[in-house]
């Protein structure tokens, strides 16, 4: 069985802004350190991604921001694969403070590469096996409330 994913970072003084807590690019940053991680743990990690001729772009990214974070505060991101196909995985990453509560979430389709050709290709066999194991563990989980979200103003 595969261990669950998770990504432990914390609030560094230079990510804090003018209004005393976490920069909204900061988040970002903190989720792209995530997907770099989550190659890892697919494996997908550096002498992986030089042997295979392969990475993960991003494609898409939508970022909720739930709650302030601050300097020193501790943060893990853990992650839920909503779907997949041969070379694409829809993802969700849920950023947690200390206490567990959800402070950020980002919903993103990252897309498999070859980078000899510079086009997308399919993940190479050890990695869809790690995929389709994290599918498994997650194909019961029930869908996040942020995911499908459209930026809009509802009119009364």
């Amino acid at each position: 069985m595969l261990p669950s994913f998770s990504y432990k970072d914390h609030v560094r003084k230079e990510w804090v802004d003018y209004n005393g807590h976490m920069n909204d690019a900061e988040y970002a940053r903190v989720f792209s350190l995530s997907v770099d991680s989550f190659m890892d743990y697919i494996g997908l990690h550096e002498a992986a991604r030089q042997s295979l001729n392969y990475t993960i772009f991003t494609l898409e990214t939508h970022l909720c921001y739930l709650k302030e974070a601050h300097e020193g505060e501790e943060l893990t991101v853990e992650v839920q694969l909503l779907d997949d196909d041969a070379k694409r995985l829809h993802v969700f990453f849920m950023m947690k403070n200390r206490d567990g509560a959800e402070i950020a979430t980002s919903e993103q389709m990252l897309m498999g590469m070859d980078t000899t050709e510079g086009r997308p290709a399919p993940f190479p066999p050890e990695v869809s096996s790690i995929i389709e194991k994290i599918r498994s563990a997650h194909e019961h989980l029930q869908s996040p409330k942020q995911v499908g979200r459209q930026i809009g103003i509802k009119k009364r």
